[in-house]
């Protein structure tokens, strides 16, 4: 399987039956096909939905956030775009899963713009990394260019300041508790000195260090 792929399959398994989720666009849309068995989430989309459906029953005249043709379970409703984000200001999103351009080693990203290029606008993230409880964040672990994203300080304009709860990327999955990152899972497709090499942020090794779950 390809990284992003990896990556979608790691983070379905936090989800919770139950949970209300928002998947930005792009890498966290994939989230949606890899639920485990017997784990029955609401999707909910910030241009005012709750109730996404797979992709599998996209409909052309109804998009999700990003644009993309979608589909809806039944039960589903609809709304305009200040009572969505009534929604997630008041707390209502249990997890939302976002990529991110950085992560710095105090929960702080930056996923909005690249300094120097145009940007049609900040989008939603601003609202729902405050107003979640649980912020996920899925990217691969190094940039195109190989430089890393985890860093000791985001050095592009922050979209929130310490509010990411976990980072899962195709090596390893991160966790923020108490102002400290931690190394939870790491793949067994490298050493903990290769993967020390790829990432810029200083983190602790957990006590309870496992294997990479997504290899599964």
């Amino acid at each position: 399987m390809n990284a992003k792929e990896r990556i979608a399959r790691r983070v379905a398994l936090e989800l919770r039956d139950g949970d209300i989720v928002n998947l930005g666009i792009g890498l966290p849309t994939q989230v949606a096909n890899y639920l485990p068995a017997g784990i029955d989430v609401t999707f909910q989309s910030e241009n005012g939905f709750l109730g996404l459906g797979p992709i599998t029953a996209a409909d052309a005249k109804l998009v999700n956030a990003g644009g993309q043709p979608c589909g809806m379970i039944p039960g589903a409703a609809m709304f305009d775009s200040a009572f969505s984000f009534a929604l997630i200001r008041g707390g209502h999103v249990d997890v939302c899963v976002l990529g991110s351009l950085q992560v710095d080693q105090h929960g702080s990203l930056a996923n909005w713009m690249v300094p120097g290029k145009m940007v049609p606008g900040m989008g939603g993230a601003m609202d729902l990394v405050v107003g979640a409880k649980r912020v996920i964040i899925a990217m691969e672990h190094c940039a195109k260019n190989g430089e890393a994203k985890l860093l000791r300080r985001c050095d592009y304009p922050l979209t929130a300041v310490n509010k990411v709860s976990k980072v899962v990327t195709e090596l390893a999955v991160f966790s923020f508790r108490d102002g400290q990152m931690f190394l939870d899972e790491i793949s067994a497709d490298i050493t903990l000195d290769e993967l020390r090499a790829k990432t810029d942020a200083a983190f602790i090794v957990s006590p309870s260090l496992q294997q990479y779950e997504g290899a599964r």
